[in-house]
């Protein structure tokens, strides 16, 4: 073979890739950091954009290099409004953002926007989540969250651990097979599940929570909807509220956890399955939620987002949802992924609750792959296996995967 027929083609997926890809040839240090921003290549998608500002936005961007593709009839004024895809690389978008604030239109609120989404996007620090049992570190590997539900009628468990005893034993197992984090939930959050009320789910949590909060030293979450849940929980020194309506379900939940500077965790969920726009949906969405608990005062460096999956979408969304997940970096918070048993691998696999490891290992794995940061399971010990398999090939760059 000669050299011009050995070609290799490389997926080029951050900057970092990039800058190693052309220390590894021999380029000089300030040849690169030239060169690192002609390397990398965005789709921006913009919503709703009006029919002005979209002309204008083609023409800028076609003047850098770049590319946008709009509805046909935005050019001839058929249309008031459309979508917007940008096709450019970093430099090109550089470039742009530094000629929109003299356009009008909206177009400089647009630039600062694009700003923030590739600082969002280009974000590979390793960061820390402050908690009274000690910080959680992002980014040096990925984190395990253990589950243990006190309910009596849990779609994976079927009330194993509704027993107080038998709770706190499992969560110290738990953190023995190596959680980072145990969740702790009073309330089956399942498909068809019955509400209960805060009385009653304070009554399953309390006494296992007054034992945990002395007796282990990783962080607790308590994942809960209601503010006066999350009130109790954090008083009694609990580190983290995991709600799964995203400060939706309950008006006060915002400002509890922001007056407890509480780490949270943010989940997207609706009623029904239906969506204008699958993934834009969920990110406005969680921009929003993330703009709930930030004006409370929640500390922004303690918010963390999960996109939900088998919350308010059928098993074509879940899959979906699954295999962008990196498209969620764009909000500029820790990943976290809940999918341990759920039906979206029971109804791909055709499997009972009980034989669903494999399947939930797959979408460990797989999230980790796309930039998730956190992993709720059920099964620890082997999903600490997986998720240090996994970070030994997509963090080995980023310091120890130990």
């Amino acid at each position: 073979m000669s050299w011009h027929d050995e070609i290799e083609v490389i997926t080029v997926a951050d900057a970092a890739t990039a800058a190693r890809l052309m220390q590894e040839v021999g380029a000089d240090a300030g040849g690169i950091d030239l060169m690192l921003p002609k390397a990398c290549f965005y789709c921006l998608k913009l919503k709703d954009v009006p029919a002005r500002a979209a002309n204008i936005l083609k023409q800028e961007i076609l003047a850098r290099g770049g590319e946008a593709a709009m509805a046909a009839g935005v050019a001839g004024w058929s249309v008031d409004k459309t979508d917007v895809l940008i096709f450019a690389t970093r430099r090109q978008l550089e470039l742009l953002v530094a000629k929109l604030p003299v356009q009008g239109f909206g177009l400089d609120k647009l630039a600062a926007g694009i700003k923030t989404t590739l600082a969002n996007w280009e974000r590979n620090d390793v960061r820390e989540i402050g908690c009274p049992r000690g910080p959680l570190v992002l980014g040096k590997r990925t984190l395990v969250m253990g589950i243990v539900n006190v309910t009596p009628d849990s779609f994976s468990d079927g009330g194993q651990f509704y027993d107080p005893g038998a709770a706190v034993e499992h969560a110290h197992q738990l953190v023995a097979e190596g959680a980072d984090i145990i969740d702790v939930g009073g309330e089956s959050t399942r498909p068809g599940h019955e509400p209960v009320s805060a009385a009653e789910e304070w009554r399953r949590l309390e006494p296992v929570l007054t034992r945990l909060t002395r007796e282990i030293k990783v962080p607790i979450s308590v994942d809960t909807y209601k503010a006066s849940t999350a009130r109790r929980a954090l008083e009694m020194g609990v580190d983290i509220i995991n709600d799964i309506w995203g400060f939706r379900a309950d008006p006060e939940m915002a400002r509890v956890c922001g007056q407890y500077q509480a780490a949270v965790v943010l989940m997207h969920n609706q009623e029904g399955t239906s969506y204008k726009d699958l993934m834009f949906d969920i990110l406005t969405f969680l921009r929003q939620s993330i703009r709930m608990a930030e004006d409370n005062g929640v500390p922004p460096e303690k918010i963390i987002v999960d996109p939900g999956i088998g919350f308010g979408k059928d098993l074509d969304q879940n899959l979906e949802v699954m295999g962008r997940l990196e498209e969620f970096k764009v909000l500029g918070k820790p990943v976290l992924l809940g999918t341990s048993r759920k039906s979206m691998i029971g109804r791909t696999l055709d499997l009972p609750v009980d034989q669903r490891l494999e399947g939930t290992a797959a979408t460990v794995a797989l999230g980790i792959a796309r930039g998730v940061d956190i992993v709720r399971v059920h099964d620890v010990r082997a999903m600490v296996r997986v998720a240090r398999m996994t970070d030994a090939i997509v963090r080995r760059k980023k310091g120890s995967t130990r």
